[in-house]
């Protein structure tokens, strides 16, 4: 039986590696009245940009300012800020917080506008966490992602649970536990449900969980094995793997239930289905040609065409949301590593040096990836830019860590 959880503080440290190469240099300034808040907004901030890739922090040792200060934009220069955030944050007589912040563009002296937020004390992360896309897209001209959020499995002595949390692997919810397995979380497009295969009834079914709620709906319990659920973006169906012909074969089904319609006729084993962001294809796993690899055909079935060719075993496909990146699992001289491919010229590279990596997905602005890997032989989550060179640690207590999946944009 699964039930439903409460909020646990499954606390991670995100610990940042690398160097990029254009990454700009940003002061974020204690805010003031932080010491009587229970989250540090500034300190939230800077390992969001920082994680980023994009981003490189300045020292602000002992130096608060506030939303209303204008800053010496001389003394920030010789600090070798080319920008700078501020803030306040300020306890109201109802018990939430009022949040605000100013952006700086120090090398110019202007004022990039700023905003404020009114929170209770659970927010205040979500708070500190939209200041960072502000900022973000202020000074990238794209969009940030800080403001979403991951959903992931963790197995603990034999208890597994299935948590959404926010994009840096913070304020850990717990939405489902089980004695048996829970596999292959999956977002809908609007953030608003997840799919997952549980093994409560001794094989692979596949679920449907509205986040809100935590009411669930049975999608494919059919004969033998139900698995690999995708969402389409519009929402409207599911792709899944079945077994209930024989071998392992996709199959879509509408996102409410009902009957499954098969979408290739091949004697070989297919899986992990993906939609493309535009839905007009779907991405897979095949062994047709003797070893798994992957593959694409239009997503209302039909003649598929291989799309990997390095290496002789290639699998779980992820589709970045702008269309212009597969990544994906490729096995090594035994290890299993993240990869990833230029779609447009097919140029791939392999971006980690870990050797069990698993389950890649990518942030909704396309730039990040999660992943699952072995670090000291415990499964932990890591995000990675997609040339490598930034990556951060996001190390949890509650066991093995496994299966990310990132979430979609959230309505503000």
């Amino acid at each position: 039986m699964l039930i439903a959880g409460f909020p646990v503080q499954a606390q991670f440290r995100v610990d940042v590696s690398g160097v990029g190469m254009n990454q700009l240099p940003i002061a974020v300034a204690a805010f003031r009245g932080e010491d009587g808040s229970p989250q540090k907004i500034a300190a939230i901030v800077q390992a969001d940009l920082e994680r980023s890739g994009q981003f490189r922090g300045v020292d602000t040792a002992g130096i608060a300012l506030d939303e209303a200060s204008r800053p010496d934009v001389v003394v920030w220069r010789q600090k070798g800020a080319d920008s700078l955030v501020s803030g306040r944050v300020t306890r109201l007589a109802d018990g939430r917080y009022d949040v605000r912040f100013r952006l700086w563009d120090v090398v110019r002296g202007q004022d990039l506008g700023g905003q404020s937020y009114a929170v209770t004390q659970a927010d205040l992360r979500l708070a500190a966490h939209r200041i960072s896309d502000f900022v973000y897209e202020k000074l990238t001209g794209e969009k940030g992602a800080f403001s979403t959020r991951i959903a992931y499995v963790t197995k603990a002595a034999q208890r597994y649970q299935l948590w959404i949390a926010d994009a840096d692997g913070e304020n850990a919810q717990s939405a489902l536990a089980s004695p048996e397995p829970i596999i292959s979380p999956a977002w809908s497009p609007n953030g608003s449900q997840l799919a997952y295969v549980s093994f409560e009834s001794r094989k692979p079914v596949v679920y449907t969980h509205d986040v809100a709620s935590g009411k669930r709906r049975l999608i494919a319990n059919f004969r033998g094995s139900n698995s690999a659920p995708a969402w389409s973006p519009d929402g409207n169906t599911i792709a899944v793997t079945l077994s209930r012909d024989g071998g392992s074969q996709l199959y879509a089904i509408s996102s409410g239930g009902g009957d499954p319609r098969r979408l290739a006729q091949s004697s070989s084993i297919d899986t992990e289905p993906v939609y493309t962001p535009d839905g007009k294809n779907i991405y897979f796993v095949s062994d047709r040609g003797g070893a798994p690899q992957i593959y694409k055909m239009p997503s209302s079935g039909g003649n598929a065409e291989r799309v990997t060719f390095t290496g002789s075993y290639n699998i779980s496909p992820a589709i970045s949301a702008d269309g212009r990146w597969l990544a994906y699992i490729s096995r090594v001289s035994g290890a299993f590593k993240l990869h990833v491919m230029e779609l447009a010229g097919g140029a791939v590279s392999a971006i980690t040096d870990t050797s069990a990596d698993e389950s890649p997905s990518f942030s909704p602005n396309s730039r990040l990836i999660v992943y699952a890997t072995q670090q000291q032989g415990r499964e932990a989550l890591m995000t990675t830019t997609l040339d490598g060179k930034i990556k951060a640690r996001l190390a949890g207590k509650n066991g093995n860590i496994r299966e990310p999946d990132w979430g979609p944009f959230q309505k503000q």
